[in-house]
């Protein structure tokens, strides 16, 4: 495993790799590190499907808010590196913020309304700063596939959009969100959750398993009533705080119509939540495919 620190590196590597292999893919997986099993399976599903893979670990500074969590954002980088070669990854991408910007940033990409929603909506310019390092990491990697999880499923939304606006010629590999065995959604920031804490988070996936159950009772409950059933369950732990539950159209992140019964719907729907454990801010969700049968 190749492990790279600059630009020009970066890119001789992979320049080598094709010339060597003719027809050769290239799989890319983006991260900000602190690697856990949701990266594991997104890294062996691009070591299984190209003939080689690039992870890039770097805690992109522009997409976190001045009072995130970018400076206790947890760093592991020998441990990362472990994991990724277990993985079966050929090229790690390791830059400094120095690196990917080395002077003010005075271009960004901005995808429009899909990003001043959900997360977008508490976290304003978070999403321009997804979208612009990701296409930097585009244009320097030139993947022929990149993986995400679809665990920021508004993320896998807003960069499908993207691509599709600048004719991006790489293909996004949307990946089942992978979770603890009780249920809680992997996450980088878990660690930072204490004990009660992270008992009480297991009402996220709790009640997005409980969907199912509340569908087949009530099929024409609407989606706004729906989100009020989820609301009202997760209020029961005392250590939540609900930043938001939404239930909208997938990818296209619009609100369903008001009156609209969920077991009328045409469209893929996503359930998604975002909710506060003391410091730490979860997300989670379910998409319900349209011919999803309950």
């Amino acid at each position: 495993m190749l492990v790279v620190r600059t630009i020009a590196e970066l890119r001789t590597a992979i320049k080598e790799y094709r010339y060597k292999q003719r027809n050769c893919t290239v799989g890319f997986v983006p991260t900000m590190g602190y690697l856990h099993n949701g990266h594991a399976s997104l890294m062996r599903r691009s070591a299984a499907e190209n003939e080689v893979s690039v992870l890039s670990i770097f805690v992109n500074p522009i997409q976190f808010g001045p009072n995130e969590d970018l400076d206790r954002y947890p760093r592991d980088e020998q441990r990362d590196l472990a994991l990724a070669e277990l993985c079966g990854i050929d090229i790690v991408f390791l830059p400094s913020v120095e690196m990917m910007y080395p002077q003010e940033t005075k271009t960004k990409v901005v995808v429009a309304q899909m990003t001043a929603s959900l997360c977008g909506a508490s976290r304003p310019g978070h999403f321009d700063g997804v979208t612009t390092v990701v296409s930097k990491l585009f244009h320097m990697v030139q993947p022929d596939r990149a993986y995400f999880g679809m665990k920021d499923a508004q993320q896998i939304a807003v960069l499908q959009q993207m691509v599709y606006d600048l004719n991006m010629d790489v293909e996004l590999v949307p990946c089942p969100i992978v979770r603890e065995e009780d249920g809680l959604a992997l996450s980088s920031r878990n660690v930072y959750l204490s004990e009660d804490e992270r008992a009480q988070a297991l009402v996220l996936s709790q009640s997005l398993r409980l969907v199912s159950e509340w569908l087949a009772v009530e099929p024409t409950v609407t989606a706004g009533a729906l989100a009020d059933r989820i609301r009202t369950y997760i209020n029961g732990s005392p250590l939540a705080e609900i930043e938001y539950v939404e239930v909208v159209a997938f990818p296209s992140l619009q609100p369903l119509t008001a009156a609209l019964p969920m077991s009328e719907r045409t469209t893929d729907v996503l359930i998604a939540l975002a909710v506060r454990f003391g410091a730490t801010r979860l997300i989670d969700n379910r998409l319900l495919q349209a011919a999803e049968e309950e």
